[in-house]
């Protein structure tokens, strides 16, 4: 099913349990714009509540996934206006979004464009990728969480360097150093993360969002805690029916027919 967006700034496809959102402002190369984050968060929060939806790909263009925030609109901001606005505090709400969502990166995924790759729970890139925060060239640094998640996906030594530097990352060390999941030859980069959401949103829906939640705990509390959590989540999933298929079908040797309940 293809699904037309009454948003400008963004383009929407469902098929198979996937929605495939790109990112449509080509003419500025997919920069962040205020439009652009709040149709972005609207459009999640929809997907997040429909039920046939279980995997959620976000992409740009071959030229750029977003080239960053959008300068013009930010230049004549001044404070204390930015911080009652609570600039940005938008972005933040796509992290907190239940289902997987996928960032398929191609091209340039600078500053904001590299935050919003951050923001999504695991990147696929083509080898034509290039991931950097130069918002240090600008007199300002990250705004959308990137000096946090960079340096909790890279280390501090990698992430102080690029933040301070602004120096670009190719796909090739993004993937060595543990930023980007996969890399991928451009053409077929965006087949590639569609076939792993089908796979993704295939399976149950609330041992997923539940995993989901589990893998992210790691970040937020010690390690006692976060097996403590794991483990009540693992047997809650119990009272599940598609737990009940899931091993059921194993144990017949047949495919699991989930019913996301």
């Amino acid at each position: 099913m293809s699904e037309p967006s009454a948003e400008s700034t963004l383009l929407l496809e469902i098929e198979a349990r996937v929605a495939l959102i790109t990112l449509n402002r080509p003419k500025a190369l997919n920069a962040l714009n205020a439009q652009l984050l709040h149709e972005l968060d609207a459009m999640l929060a929809r997907l997040d509540a429909d039920p046939e939806v279980g995997c959620v790909v976000l992409t740009g263009s071959a030229k750029a996934f977003a080239a960053g925030a959008d300068i013009k609109e930010m230049a004549g901001q001044g404070y204390p206006q930015i911080y009652l606005d609570d600039y940005f505090r938008v972005a933040d709400r796509i992290a907190e979004r239940r289902k997987p969502l996928i960032a398929a990166v191609a091209g340039y995924a600078l500053g904001g464009g590299c935050e919003l790759a951050l923001l999504c729970d695991f990147i696929y890139a083509a080898d034509t990728a290039r991931f950097g925060l130069p918002e240090i060239t600008l007199g300002v640094i990250p705004g959308i969480g990137g000096t946090q998640r960079l340096t909790r996906a890279l280390g501090k030594a990698k992430a102080m360097e690029l933040c301070l530097t602004g120096r670009q990352l190719p796909a090739a060390e993004a993937e060595r150093a543990g930023l980007v999941a996969q890399v991928f030859p451009a053409d077929e980069l965006l087949e590639r993360t569609l076939e792993a959401a089908r796979g993704i949103a295939s399976r149950s829906l609330p041992a997923t969002l539940l995993l989901k939640e589990s893998v992210n705990r790691a970040f937020e509390t010690s390690l006692a805690e976060g097996i403590r959590f794991e483990r009540r989540v693992f047997h809650s999933l119990f009272a599940s029916a598609d737990q009940k298929e899931g091993m059921a079908a194993f144990v017949e040797k047949r495919p699991a027919k989930f019913e996301h309940r």
